[in-house]
């Protein structure tokens, strides 16, 4: 069941516009198995907000995995969970991205990167790589097979490979 957090219960706007139904809150109890921080527009991004990030320490503690895509690793790095480990982000937001992360080893010419129980991504599509590479470890490979059949999709195995890397200037 996908379940959507937020501070309050009141929908929250999405990159696009449309709102979202928060079915909980960051004050109400209970683990997840998995932890999955949306990216976007960096700007309504809140990486100093002390409750929300308190939450994504403690429920991280308990979860499987935690996931960030695109810009939500601002979001993942400022917990310091991502400390020490190596992490990638949106191509296009990279140089805005990094500084919220000064004790994270960037991988800028990675689609996707796992490290510990975290996985990260740059854009969207390298979220589906990396969601099934998430999916492969937590129910096998023939479960993520099936899913990258099923909605059409040509995963893109070699998490080191973005070929967005040099379009952006990054290496």
């Amino acid at each position: 069941m996908i379940v959507i957090v937020a501070e309050t219960i009141e929908p929250v706007p999405s990159y696009h516009g449309d709102r979202l139904a928060v079915d909980r809150t960051v004050s109400d109890p209970g683990d997840y198995d998995l932890i999955l921080i949306p990216g976007g527009d960096v700007a309504p991004l809140d990486p100093a907000n002390a409750a929300l990030n308190d939450w994504i320490v403690g429920r991280s503690a308990a979860a499987e995995c935690g996931m960030a895509v695109c810009t939500g690793t601002i979001q993942l790095a400022t917990t310091g969970l991502l400390d020490g480990c190596r992490a990638t982000t949106n191509k296009k937001d990279y140089t805005a991205t990094i500084p919220y992360g000064p004790k994270v080893d960037w991988v800028p010419e990675a689609r996707w990167v796992k490290d510990e129980k975290f996985f990260t991504s740059s854009g969207v599509s390298a979220g589906i790589d990396m969601s099934l590479a998430v999916m492969e470890k937590l129910y096998r490979q023939a479960a993520a097979e099936a899913i990258e059949v099923g909605i059409e999709y040509d995963w893109h195995r070699d998490l080191d490979r973005d070929p967005f890397d040099k379009l952006a200037g990054l290496v």
